[in-house]
């Protein structure tokens, strides 16, 4: 039987934060680990060495945004049609919401992560999502499957999306942290083990961090000066998105300075470290596609706290406390139950080790291998 080629395309790798970044460097291990003689991958780029690029990621100058901005159009409409029939690919594959619009004679596979950006407008500058919208509609025309990240980012886009192709579901496989910790940064950052609250991700505004700082406030209340909240990540990606000013106010508000970690992006050993230690995982986001920290938290032995949202509830299943989203006196409630019940504690742990080994690298490749 002829081999399946699938061009996988990993332009955006040099920009993408936080959960489509892990989703797209976890494809390529995920490939890597387990080889088929049915298909063979033509990757655009070393997904190591784009990972690693930082000349446009970060705080970088006005024109370099703007560079970017034509670079990933020229990218997405010119050459990556180019190089996909060039090397005379049965199967595109495109990460990043963006499939080129021009027409190929390729079945195309593009993954929709979410619905952002028709539920949640207000945080997005209106001309940008002007165009990108468009986009990815364009891109979708033509034999197209959307792929998205679990059934209430699938219902999320049948609703408000107006996306007319097949949407399939495929659970990700979330980072493989290193088995090991860096300990030293406990050292580094003040910390001592079970003795605080933690959160990875970024500060965008859909993550309602100042809810948790607000949460946290009232446990330092009824238990001062026992825990700590660490608050692991960048900045948003852009300022319409972004909530660390807020964030920082609300810690000033709450009189928090010495009691709020801020250590900004760690590297992976020092946040296992941090997953292995901590007391629990709070994670109080108003919309998710999918989830990520929820099953890091998980697969590293610490209790997890979720707000009721639908994605989060999916991903969780019944291995996880649950406060009611934006209510930070009923997130402080759950804490405080985790605080009072050790065995509430080891019940959580053992159901969520059992729940996190529904998400391997095996079985994210496998649900893409079905489709191509």
């Amino acid at each position: 039987m002829k081999k399946k080629k699938v061009f996988v395309d990993l332009f955006y790798l040099n920009t993408a934060l936080t959960g489509i970044k892990t989703y797209m460097l976890e494809f390529c291990e995920a490939a890597k680990t387990f080889p088929t003689e049915d298909v063979v991958y033509i990757f655009s780029h070393n997904h190591q060495k784009q990972a690693d690029s930082t000349f446009f990621r970060g705080d970088v100058a006005r024109w370099k945004k703007l560079f970017y901005h034509l670079y990933y159009f020229a990218w997405k409409q010119l050459i990556l049609p180019f190089k996909v029939k060039k090397s005379g690919a049965d199967v595109l594959l495109c990460f990043d919401f963006i499939a080129p619009a021009f027409p190929l004679n390729t079945k195309k596979l593009v993954v929709v992560h979410d619905a952002f950006f028709w539920q949640m407008p207000q945080n997005y500058n209106r001309i940008w999502r002007g165009y990108f919208i468009p986009m990815i509609h364009a891109g979708l025309k033509g034999n197209t499957t959307v792929i998205t990240t679990s059934h209430s980012a699938k219902n999320a886009l049948e609703k408000n999306a107006g996306l007319h192709q097949k949407i399939e579901v495929i659970y990700q496989c979330p980072k493989l942290l290193p088995e090991s910790g860096e300990d030293r940064v406990l050292d580094k950052l003040g910390l001592h083990p079970k003795s605080y609250f933690l959160h990875v991700g970024s500060f965008d505004k859909r993550k309602r961090i100042p809810t948790l700082v607000t949460a946290f406030a009232e446990i330092e209340k009824q238990y001062p000066g026992k825990f700590s909240l660490v608050l692991v990540g960048e900045k948003g990606l852009s300022s319409a998105l972004d909530d660390y000013r807020q964030v920082v106010q609300k810690i000033k508000e709450k009189a928090l300075e010495h009691k709020v970690v801020l250590p900004g992006f760690l590297p992976d050993r020092e946040v296992k470290a941090l997953y292995q230690t901590a007391f629990a995982y709070v994670f109080p986001s108003s919309n998710e596609g999918f989830g990520i920290p929820v099953i890091e938290a998980m697969r590293s032995g610490i209790p997890v706290i979720i707000s009721d949202q639908d994605a989060l509830l999916e991903i969780a299943g019944e291995a996880a406390l649950i406060h009611e989203m934006d209510n930070p006196l009923d997130l402080a409630a759950q804490m405080k139950e985790l605080i009072e019940k050790p065995k509430l504690i080891d019940a959580l742990i053992l159901k969520g080790q059992q729940r996190a080994r529904g998400f391997s690298r095996e079985g994210f490749i496998g649900g893409f291998l079905k489709l191509i």
